[in-house]
């Protein structure tokens, strides 16, 4: 058999058995009492993409199959050769075999083939839990009879039968890496990931782990894209979906097109909204969604946070060989789902005051209001800048604020130069210094040692492909488009040195993002003080403050941008989980 994902070698077999599974006939007799039977017979068209229909689909007899192409017309970017045509990765051989109702020039469903199933399969991906529009199309083949779950009831299945979650779970998943790793071919993106808006767009699509296909304007596939989609180099970045194409695209209209952004959720008022999906609010999100609160968890960028930038986090508990905190948020991010949390991203949130209803209400940047009971700040804090010439003009274009492999692939035997002296900075000068051709580590201090943990000291002095720079800063930048060179200067002497760099990678802190709370005390550094540091700035007199609790009751803060926080991701993830404890107690004092 000749696997339609080459790529993953050995790892399809494990990934097609989750991906394709059957439910035995208990769990299948049990999963359907969450839905209503529906016969379809063969032809029907059960969905399409680009559809808000969030049903579980569930496949008593007959047959449904899956294409990646919207229903009577070819996706503009993709031919049936380009796609992932998935005819080897069928329905179990215990199911029956299926056949499509019409010849495959006749039918839509047979030019793509994804997914057959059959009885006691299913029909579904991710984005039952993420709220995405649907990314792909099904039809009946053959009459039959199947059960669909609406979302409320699927949040129920998923909540209260733990094996069957755990099983759609698990195939959701392997299903969603199957189609990352060779992508349906329905999201293409034409854009330049050397400039700032380029990198911007594939960071989101990576951190929101979407299936899409890159295509630089300069390549033949792009140029063929671009001028059967009719655009032009004005309106890169372009993303090109079956149904539309959006111009001079932005995650945030993106975001909007797919259905990722916020939606109201069934309950209207939310118990808990969480502002911040790095560690401390993904946590949150896990813990109040698992304990039955609406949760609704917001994030002005993409989830995962500063953490999700690094390349790779030793320390953190149960995880002896390291992991990248962008695979450890995006475990985080489906944990929420699973139990319920809303999640919306990107949505900036412009403000935080009181209803009329003595609830909260948070407005978005674009004029969305969201009421709820309680909210939780976890905004964590902006990556500061160093004050030189063009920085602007570099940002995402030579400058970066992140190490992972998307930074690394644009610096692969290329001088780079990592500034800052604590341990994002150490992580990420070891992680490049396996891409890069060089790696200079400048250091404004006289010691590694005085904000770096002493096991990331010894490696990179132990490691003859990095050169440490100590009381040393960045003075000019220069570049056409993009950067390549650099001065270094010595604070001790003053000399300076022009060098070539090609990637400066910034970790010299960050300030609290804080500028958009208007009621809430802050310290005097912008850092957001709870229950004992409060003082006499906390004004209800009924009760103390509750742990984490900040001056408005009702509002807590964890993580980063939080007075004292220790910056390290297992202390905001604990103090995450610890803040629902305080909301629980909150919310009991408002009924």
């Amino acid at each position: 058999m000749v696997t339609p994902f080459p790529e993953l070698g050995d790892q399809f077999e494990e990934l097609a058995a989750a991906a394709f599974v059957a439910l035995d006939e208990e769990q299948f007799a049990r999963a359907i009492a969450y839905g209503r039977p529906s016969p379809v017979r063969a032809g029907d068209l059960l969905f399409d993409v680009g559809d808000d229909d969030g049903d579980l689909i569930l496949i008593e007899s007959g047959t449904v199959i899956v294409t990646s192409g919207l229903s009577g017309a070819a996706s503009p970017a993709t031919s049936p050769a380009d796609s992932p045509a998935a005819s080897a990765a069928t329905s179990p051989a215990d199911s029956p075999p299926t056949s499509p109702a019409t010849s495959p020039a006749d039918s839509p469903a047979a030019e793509e083939p994804i997914l057959r199933a059959g009885p006691r399969q299913f029909v579904g991906e991710l984005n039952l839990l993420t709220g995405q529009t649907r990314i792909l199309t099904a039809h009946a083949t053959e009459d039959g009879v199947v059960h669909r779950v609406s979302p409320s009831a699927f949040r129920r299945l998923m909540a209260q039968d733990t094996e069957v979650s755990d099983i759609l779970l698990r195939a959701f998943l392997a299903r969603r890496q199957l189609l990352v790793s060779r992508a349906a071919h329905n999201l293409d993106v034409v854009a330049d990931d050397t400039t700032a808006a380029g990198l911007a767009l594939r960071t989101f699509l990576i951190r929101q782990d979407l299936p899409y296909r890159w295509l630089g304007p300069d390549t033949t596939e792009g140029r063929q894209v671009t001028a059967a989609a009719g655009l032009s180099a004005g309106d890169l970045p372009a993303a090109i979906t079956p149904r539309v194409t959006l111009r001079n695209v932005d995650p945030g209209t993106l975001s909007h097109s797919l259905g990722l952004t916020y939606r109201r959720t069934p309950k209207g008022v939310a118990d808990l909204t969480i502002v911040g999906a790095g560690p401390a609010g993904l946590a949150a999100a896990v813990y109040g969604a698992s304990e039955g609160l609406e949760t609704v968890l917001l994030d002005a960028v993409a989830t995962g946070g500063q953490a999700a930038a690094s390349s790779r986090i030793e320390n953190y508990l149960g995880f002896p060989f390291g992991l990248s905190g962008e695979a450890l948020t995006a475990r985080a991010v489906v944990q929420a789902l699973k139990f319920g949390a809303h999640l919306g991203s990107p949505c900036g949130v412009a403000s935080l005051t009181r209803g009329a209803d003595g609830n909260h209400l948070i407005t978005l940047v674009d004029g969305t209001e969201i009421p709820t009971r309680t909210v939780l700040i976890a905004t964590g804090a902006a990556y500061r800048n160093l004050p030189l010439g063009r920085w602007a003009d570099f940002v995402g274009a030579g400058i970066y604020y992140a190490a992972t492999d998307l930074e690394a692939k644009a610096v692969t035997g290329l001088p780079v130069t990592v500034v800052g002296g604590a341990n994002s900075a150490g992580q990420a000068a070891l992680y490049l210094a396996r891409h890069a051709g060089h790696v200079t580590l400048a250091v404004r201090g006289g010691s590694l040692t005085k904000d770096m943990s002493s096991y990331l000291v010894e490696r990179i002095l132990a490691d003859p492909r990095i050169t440490v720079r100590t009381t040393t800063e960045v003075t000019s930048l220069r570049g056409g488009h993009r950067l390549q060179e650099i001065t270094l200067t010595s604070r001790t002497t003053g000399d300076s040195d022009p060098c070539g760099c090609f990637g400066l990678f910034c970790f010299i802190g960050a300030t609290p993002a804080t500028e958009w709370l208007t009621d809430v005390a802050l310290d005097e550094n912008g850092f957001i003080p709870t229950d004992v540091q409060l003082g006499p700035r906390w004004t209800e007199t009924t009760r103390p403050p509750l742990p984490f609790e900040t001056s408005i009751p009702g509002v807590f803060a964890a993580g980063d941008v939080r007075t004292d926080s220790m910056k390290r991701v297992a202390a905001a993830v604990g103090e995450g989980a610890s803040a629902v404890r305080s909301v629980h107690q909150a919310l009991a004092h408002l009924t």
